[in-house]
């Protein structure tokens, strides 16, 4: 139904429609040439763009427009070769039992051998496995692709041998983000936007000013590309932002304002932009504050998936000491001027604007309004706008500012450099990383405030694994590969995230892996530095409490493998040695060896 809104809209407006890349279409067409046998499944989640692909498909093999247009969610079209692809423009169009006649098409298609027709289909995750769950129980069994479709989706794992499955949920990147946003910014309809009286005699038409800062014509892209940072992390924390999504997010930083009331959207139209000249109110459409949808009401932007995913990152409400002396005090300050000059006033427009610096003064002069009717709060709100906007346009090499510890992922910069720095090959990240991760790691498996970044304690308090606060070493490795032995960073294909990996022995069954997620390692570093676990995220600290377990067991395993027995037996006793971990007085750890006897 959105496919087709989108097409009859674009007829309408008389323009052309924005055009994005399908990743996946020439794989579709490749295998539809082969004259592979089976059929084909485009999935995805809501706003993947799996009817636009199939759209796109039919197009390809010589499909009619206007009879995919034409009413029917079913479509039909003779192949070269004589086969007919049937086409389902989306499975969650059928009601209930509806879905039967074509997913039957599909199983003797897959499963019973026939080959007179080319079922594609495109449907939602959950939709196909609901469908097949259904109609295996009218049908008293379970349906035989429910399973191998289901560990498709959600492990990774191989299609049926007959079906081929283009998941389109794993194609979101930052590169689809960078195409979005150039697809928007750079349309061609944009050109009409040359001849506007609303650019004239000096005029700054905020639509046309967002709109090229989006494209990169002043940074160099660096706007988007910062962009495209945050969108790598929330996908690598697990968060898929869809083309629709992203497409809404590129909508609003061009033409959100938080005065447009008109649009229930917050968003300017041309008519807007002469009233909110005269108001001189320009500032107010902020392509850096529009992309965490702050100019829309807060239930309307946690409504959208894409802007409570940039809200979660906290950019305006998280700063630092240095920024916020920069932004509040940086104009009368003589040794930040310069700083202030370069990094703020360089901006007129959304930067040191008439607006923010007459509620700077009255905010630091107490003047009454800055007291009443609300004008600290205001001033506070501009506040917010600036930090938004420094962390897009510092420079990358800036000394003294930190974009990344303006967000609640202070450590986001070296994950991406260690996923960079895996891809290209390197076996090793950067030794401060590695320090770091090693520190907390050995804090969480201990609850001990240790210093020791050389080596790893896996420890337990005596047979209770999940146990806070853990002196007994059952086993310790290096905190650095050597010789097979020891922790290492490695990079997972599928995921896209890196992973450590512990081996506790030679031999790939004595190793234990642990997923690596933006949150999971700003968890570990923000312990390493001296936070405490619980006040963090108890969601990760239980994560890392359960690879507590399982390098205990591994531990125990390798133990009984071929490691030397604690245990001895003498005369009338029994002799046991066991390692506490000591802490010397500058935090390092070290174990120490304690024979325990007991009367037999």
């Amino acid at each position: 139904m959105f496919d087709e809104y989108v097409s009859g809209a674009v007829g309408r407006a008389k323009v052309q429609p924005i055009q994005l890349a399908t990743p996946l279409l020439e794989d579709m067409v490749k295998r539809i040439e082969s004259k592979a046998p089976g059929s084909m499944l485009i999935a995805g989640t809501a706003g993947d763009g799996k009817t636009y692909h199939c759209r796109a498909l039919w197009a390809r093999l010589g499909g009619d427009p206007k009879a995919w247009s034409a009413k029917g969610n079913v479509k039909e079209l003779r192949l070269a070769d004589g086969r007919l692809a049937v086409f389902i423009k989306d499975l969650s169009e059928f009601n209930g039992q509806e879905s039967d006649l074509p997913l039957q098409r599909l199983e003797r298609s897959v499963l019973g051998g026939d080959d007179s027709e080319v079922l594609v289909v495109a449907a939602n995750h959950g939709q196909v496995l609901d469908r097949l769950r259904d109609m295996g129980k009218r049908q008293g069994r379970r349906h035989p692709l429910r399973t191998p479709l289901q560990e498709c989706f959600l492990q990774a794992g191989p299609a049926p041998e007959r079906l081929a499955v283009f998941d389109l949920s794993r194609t979101t990147t930052r590169k689809t983000f960078e195409e979005v946003a150039k697809a928007v910014a750079g349309h061609q309809e944009w050109e009409n936007c040359s001849r506007c009286a609303l650019r004239a005699d000096g005029k700054v038409c905020p639509i046309d000013e967002n709109r090229r800062r989006l494209l990169g014509d002043a940074d160099g892209g660096q706007l988007a590309g910062r962009l495209g940072d945050l969108i790598e992390i929330a996908r690598l924390n697990g968060l898929h932002l869809p083309v629709r999504d992203l497409l809404a997010l590129c909508a609003n930083m061009v033409l959100g304002h938080s005065d447009a009331k008109e649009a229930k959207e917050n968003l300017m139209t041309c008519a807007d932009v002469a009233k909110i000249q005269e108001a001189g109110n320009v500032s107010k459409a902020s392509v850096y504050a529009n992309a965490f949808g702050a100019n829309l009401p807060r239930r309307r932007a946690a409504d959208r998936p894409v802007f409570k995913a940039m809200a979660g990152f906290g950019v305006g409400e998280e700063t630092t000491n240095a920024a916020d002396g920069l932004l509040v005090y940086g104009k009368d300050d003589s040794r930040l001027q310069a700083d202030f000059a370069r990094l703020v006033a360089s901006d007129p427009i959304y930067g040191a604007t008439a607006n923010y610096l007459q509620a700077q003064e009255n905010y630091l002069e107490g003047h009454e309004g800055a007291r009443l009717d609300g004008g600290a709060d205001e001033f506070m709100d501009m506040l917010e706008d600036q930090r938004r906007r420094l962390y897009f346009t510092l420079p990358s090499d800036e000394l003294g500012y930190s974009r990344w510890a303006m967000t609640v992922f202070r450590y986001a910069g070296e994950y991406l450099e260690v996923i960079e720095t895996l891809a290209e090959g390197k076996k090793q990240v950067s030794e401060a990383v590695r320090s770091r991760i090693a520190k907390g790691l050995n804090r969480v498996l201990t609850g001990l405030l240790l210093e020791n970044t050389d080596r790893v304690f896996i420890a337990s308090s005596g047979g209770f694994t999940q146990s806070r606060v853990s002196v007994l070493c059952d086993h310790e490795t290096s905190a650095r590969r050597q010789q097979g032995v020891g922790m290492a960073f490695r990079l997972n294909s599928l995921t896209g995230r890196p992973y450590l990996e512990v081996q506790l022995a030679p031999g790939a069954a004595n190793r234990v892996a642990f997923d690596l997620t933006p949150i999971r390692h700003e968890f570990l570093s923000r312990v390493a530095e001296g936070s405490l676990p619980a006040s963090f995220s108890n969601e990760c600290l239980e994560d890392l409490l359960a690879f507590k377990s399982k390098l205990l067991r591994k531990a125990e395993t390798v133990r009984k493998n071929g490691v030397a027995e604690d245990d001895e037996v003498g005369g009338d006793e029994a002799a046991m040695t066991l390692d506490f971990i000591e802490i010397e007085p500058g935090g390092r750890g070290l174990t120490r060896p304690v024979t325990v006897r007991a009367p037999v």
